[in-house]
């Protein structure tokens, strides 16, 4: 899977004009509106742009859609990934040590936007890589790779008022997270924003699988409907098809999935750092595949 030359190293951002030509609200928009009308819930997948390597990457994004992911959550390799477990803290390493920057991680993007022009994709980045090139060229550029919304981790909400302006000017949206120490007046700001679903933290912490949700998952769920309308997506702790039911179950429109998917990176890749082999990328994604069509199984009418 050839990558664009942008792709291979930090020498600018290709522009596939006809491939984002639906609106980034729309894409999610008409997904959440086509899962309502089949009555099931969204599977999104995470994973670190670039891990263990670019042309595996843009493997692994093929393999979510193969295996029926109806949006994906993508991540620029951070050396300090803040929010985040051991599991994916490893992957942003495995991405940084092949060399991936935030405009080769943008090309990856931009060559799947080429090939699935309907597919919402969001990121989950931190402010780091948004402030140093500055907001509103960054919004520039997540706007040309086909990028349609964005979620800064370590960025509180009483300061995003500067990127949800260049975002929005842009047009990509701005997520929202909803955790379970957020206060009733945080929550009801909900309302007053544009934000094309609102990430909520299943329990405190950082990333990493769980044995269970939190029990403050359907409480909280519960809070943020009645705070906002827009759609929301549960993460942290999603690592089995019985999580993605329970996360249904307890009022979300949707689950995210990033530490399981890092595991199956690891195990495959195992401890040579570099590009994996043909043999062993086919591997990867299959599997790959496989996670992401039983998760998203489990989402299904009657499923849970």
């Amino acid at each position: 899977m050839p990558l664009p030359d942008a792709a291979r190293g930090d020498v600018g951002l290709p522009v596939s004009g006809s491939s984002i030509s639906i609106p980034p609200m729309n894409r999610y928009a008409h997904v959440f509106e086509e899962l309502r009308d089949r009555n099931e819930g969204a599977f999104v997948p995470f994973t670190v742009l670039g891990d263990p390597d670019p042309e595996s990457s843009l493997g692994i994004l093929e393999a979510f859609v193969a295996g029926g992911a109806d949006m994906l959550e993508l991540g620029i390799p951070f050396s300090d990934p803040v929010a985040d477990g051991p599991v994916i803290q490893a992957a942003d390493n495995r991405a940084l040590e092949a060399g991936v920057t935030p405009t080769s991680a943008l090309a990856i993007v931009s060559e799947f936007r080429r090939r699935h022009p309907r597919v919402p994709v969001g990121l989950l980045i931190y402010a780091n890589l948004v402030v140093r090139p500055g907001m509103e060229v960054f919004a520039r550029r997540m706007a040309s790779s086909g990028v349609d919304s964005v979620l800064v981790a370590d960025m509180p909400m009483e300061e995003s008022g500067p990127l949800r302006r260049a975002t929005a000017a842009a047009g990509v949206g701005a997520v929202a997270m909803a955790t379970p120490l957020s206060r009733e007046d945080r929550l009801a700001s909900f309302s007053r924003l544009d934000a094309p679903y609102i990430y909520v933290v299943s329990r405190r912490g950082v990333t990493g699988k769980d044995s269970s949700l939190s029990t403050s998952a359907r409480p909280l769920l519960r809070r943020v409907r009645s705070a906002c309308s827009a759609p929301t997506l549960l993460g942290f702790g999603i690592s089995r098809p019985e999580h993605v039911r329970e996360a249904l179950s307890a009022g979300a429109d949707g689950a995210i999935s990033g530490s399981a998917i890092a595991e199956i990176i690891s195990t495959h890749v195992g401890s040579s750092p570099g590009p994996i082999s043909a043999r062993k990328r086919r591997a990867l994604c299959s599997d790959i595949e496989a996670f992401v069509r039983a998760m998203k199984a489990s989402t299904h009418q009657g499923a849970h």
